[in-house]
């Protein structure tokens, strides 16, 4: 799993701002989840990009890693405009979208590929207006 996230944001990291700065932590290595790699790094990018957008393109990018015995958990951590509490699951309708281009697809794509291909969850950690946002993928560990 350590290598899935960081190649993928090694990937992401030469084209996005030098002002962004993208940080991996492996918090407690241990288990590793079942991925589609093409269809997960798809996940993680999408992820990543909501994050580089909230931010306005300058601000921290935090991945940390961990697991239990039965989970495998993913926490993608911006320093963007966070969200309003009320919208936590609505982030994830279809059409859905604050941004001024787009379908408002990604986050509803996010959750599917997660939650119906993976069997896994994804869900708001949390977020404070002004400060930023933390989502959360929970993967069952293999």
């Amino acid at each position: 799993m350590d290598l899935v996230v960081e190649n993928s944001m090694q990937y992401l990291t030469t084209r996005v701002s030098s002002q962004v700065k993208i940080n991996i932590n492996i918090i407690q290595p241990g288990n590793w989840a079942k991925t589609n790699i093409p269809l997960f790094d798809w996940v993680l990018e999408n992820l990543s990009k909501n994050a580089i957008d909230a931010m306005d393109g300058k601000g921290e990018l935090n991945i940390n890693i961990s697991s239990d015995i039965k989970h495998v958990y993913i926490d993608i951590r911006d320093t963007g405009k966070g969200i309003p509490k009320s919208k936590f699951n609505t982030v994830f309708k279809p059409g859905y979208t604050t941004k001024k281009r787009g379908w408002g697809l990604g986050l509803s794509l996010v959750k599917r590929i997660v939650e119906e291909y993976h069997k896994g969850k994804i869900f708001v950690r949390n977020s404070e207006l002004g400060k930023g946002t933390t989502f959360r993928i929970m993967l069952n560990a293999v």
